[in-house]
Order: structure tokens, then sequence, then C-alpha cells
């Protein structure tokens, strides 16, 4: 963690990613940014480290990118998923 940041669990994504009609079109964003949270899931799923993105992007902070992971997190869990090739053709 850098200096005076706290662990941020599943549970409180909710204090760092947030979603206004005002900024992209209402996608879920890093609080203070206009970095979405699947820019950010998209850099760690092509390779980034955490060390990339703080260094391309100094004003994110671990916590941040911490609750990005968070917020996919529970958004899979709260939702039914249904194998490729398991779902009936209506």
């Amino acid at each position: 963690m850098r200096n005076g940041e706290t662990d941020v669990t599943t549970s409180d994504w909710r204090d760092l990613v947030h979603s206004d009609p005002a900024i992209l079109k209402g996608r879920p964003v890093l609080r203070g940014t206009r970095i979405s949270v699947e820019f950010v899931l998209n850099l760690l799923s092509g390779g980034w480290s955490e060390a990339d993105i703080l260094r391309e992007y100094p004003h994110l902070s671990s916590a941040g990118i911490r609750a990005a992971l968070g917020f996919a997190h529970d958004m899979l869990v709260t939702e039914d998923f249904v194998a490729a090739g398991m779902a009936s053709n209506p």
C-alpha cells in the first residue's frame, strides 16, 4: 500500500467508485476522476501491473485500483450466468 492508504475490501468499494450521469454517461468511475472501472479492468486484463497504472496515471491510487476490482467482483457475484452453449434458444 502507498503511504496513508488503507486496504479496500469488496464491501467498501462504494467509497471510491461512483456513477454520475454527467460523467462518462453514467459509467462507474473512480471518484474524483474520469477514469472508468472498465478502463482500469481493461488495463489489468491487458497485462498492466498496478505499478504500471500508477506510473501512467499518478492521480490514481492503489486503493482505487482495488476498488475497481471489488466493484467488478460484487457485480459478478450478484449476476446469474449460464455457461456458453448451455442456454436454450427461445
